[in-house]
């Protein structure tokens, strides 16, 4: 099973300048206003979720994850820190 991250937009470009940040490279369309990628080690989500909201002010963008099929999680300034903590325990390899 793999877990993935989802972006959403109701502004063009926004998406495109997250991942042009958090990847450094521009190759992303400006015009998509969703996103998504699949990871096959969730620990690896905790860096993009972690300059995610270190610079949501930034950004018009919301994030879900998931951890399980069809279940997503709403990634806030409320929720990051415990949700950054339950990936290293539930995958701590």
């Amino acid at each position: 099973m793999n877990t993935s991250v989802n972006l959403y937009s109701s502004k063009k470009g926004e998406i495109k300048k997250f991942l042009g940040d958090f990847y450094n490279e521009s190759t992303f369309d400006n015009n998509i206003l969703k996103w998504e990628k699949d990871f096959s080690n969730p620990i690896e989500m905790a860096d993009m979720i972690g300059v995610f909201i270190d610079n949501n002010d930034r950004f018009s963008i919301n994030m879900w994850i998931s951890l399980d099929d069809g279940f997503f999680i709403n990634i806030n300034d409320n929720n990051v820190n415990k949700i950054i903590k339950y990936l290293y325990e539930r995958y701590p390899y």
